[in-house]
């Protein structure tokens, strides 16, 4: 045949041809546009040949009238090929959901595995994991990527400095850098103490060392606070000085409050789609539903799929449409004063030290140009303004 595949496609018999009407048969064939090939001739009324599967019908049409019998003897393409499978349509799709099934427990998690970890901290880290859906029996594919769990127990974990995640096939393994506390005590070499800033004297904590101030003293930057040389000038002895020296400083900040600002915020409304991606092709699999948002924030999540601890070329993707709208917020000058005090002592918290406080705030100016409040803020600040200076050799 001149089309194998097409011949394939359509279907293909195979048939036995016998009786004394044969040439009358074959002529009969040509004369109707029946397509005949192979023809082999064993005898004068003996031919074997092969027909498309769509001229079966009106072949018994001729051979009856051509006075001859015909026998099928084999049957080929693809219409035979669907109607064996549909018999062992038991065997098939027993089959197909073995593959579908193991593959579905290759991207299943069978293992978490946490190395590094204290038995307290290896608990702890287990129920965040549980609550992000990090345990056996959850698709990978549904959880979040291995850099988004990282961070998501380093900052939630207040225990450990340093996590790892790894996926191995079914298994996730993370390995656990705790902190070390109580830290090993520094050596602290031969020092005074002294003024970082101009202060005014609220308290002082000496642990080793002379004081030289009190409270309500005024010192400027640099002046000594606590001595490291100790006793008389008899019996003089250097020591490290250790302490803190609590003093009221003075802060200047400069705030700018627009009154009118505008911003993206997610309204809630949400649907997701989920895919499965081979190659360039993209099938959606579930999620069919499509709403038009006018402003939308589009977030995609990317899984390979494994069949044991090969990586398949079959991705499944999960994409979430938000809603998002653009708002408009006002403030009062009233309000906008308000703000730009909470704005202020939020940054100046940021520059201070942990045990620093602010004592007091004053608005020293503040104007309204250009949609914007501008505020110049004087605050009062009690914090340690002792730092350490080395002892030299003569002192």
């Amino acid at each position: 045949m001149k089309n194998e595949w097409t011949n394939f496609v359509i279907g293909t018999v195979r048939i036995r041809v016998i009786g004394k009407g044969i040439e009358r048969f074959l002529n009969e064939c040509v004369r109707k546009g029946i397509v005949i090939s192979n023809v082999k001739k064993i005898d004068e009324q003996f031919v074997i040949a092969t027909i498309l599967l769509k001229d079966v019908k009106e072949i018994r049409i001729l051979v009856r009238k051509a006075d001859c019998k015909i026998y099928f003897i084999r049957r080929q393409g693809f219409p035979f090929l669907v109607k064996r499978m549909w018999k062992n349509s038991g065997f098939i799709i027993g089959l197909l959901s073995f593959f579908i099934l193991l593959t579905l427990l290759s991207n299943m998690v069978w293992k978490v595995e946490i190395n590094g970890a204290a038995p307290e901290t290896e608990y702890q880290m287990t129920k965040k994991l549980n609550e992000i859906g990090v345990k056996r029996g959850k698709f990978q594919f549904l959880l979040e990527s291995p850099e988004k769990i990282q961070k998501y127990l380093t900052d939630n974990m207040n225990n450990i400095t340093w996590v790892g995640v790894e996926v191995r096939g079914t298994s996730y393994h993370f390995q656990v850098v705790e902190k070390n506390e109580p830290k090993a005590q520094e050596k602290i070499s031969l020092q005074h103490l002294v003024a970082k800033k101009k202060a005014t004297i609220t308290n002082l904590f000496v642990e080793k060392g002379q004081p030289l101030v009190k409270v309500n003293d005024v010192v400027n930057e640099g002046e000594l606070l606590v001595s490291g040389i100790i006793g008389n000038e008899k019996n003089k002895k250097v020591v490290a000085a250790k302490g803190k020296v609590y003093g009221e400083t003075w802060y200047k900040s400069e705030v700018e409050i627009p009154l009118e600002t505008n911003f993206h915020v997610l309204t809630g409304a949400s649907y997701t789609k989920h895919y499965l991606e081979l190659s360039a092709l993209k099938l959606p699999v579930w999620g069919f539903t499509k709403e038009e948002y006018a402003s939308k924030k589009v977030e995609e999540v990317k899984r390979p799929l494994y069949f044991f601890r090969w990586k398949l070329p079959i991705s499944y993707e999960k994409v979430i449409i938000r809603e998002d709208e653009t708002t408009k917020r006002v403030y009062s000058k009233e309000e906008a004063v308000k703000k730009g005090l909470e704005t202020g002592r939020k940054q100046l918290k940021n520059f201070l030290n942990e045990d620093a406080e602010i004592k007091g705030e004053k608005v020293l100016h503040q104007e309204q140009d250009n949609g914007k409040v501008k505020l110049s803020i004087h605050y009062q600040v009690i914090e340690n303004i002792a730092s350490t200076q080395p002892i030299i050799q003569g002192d």
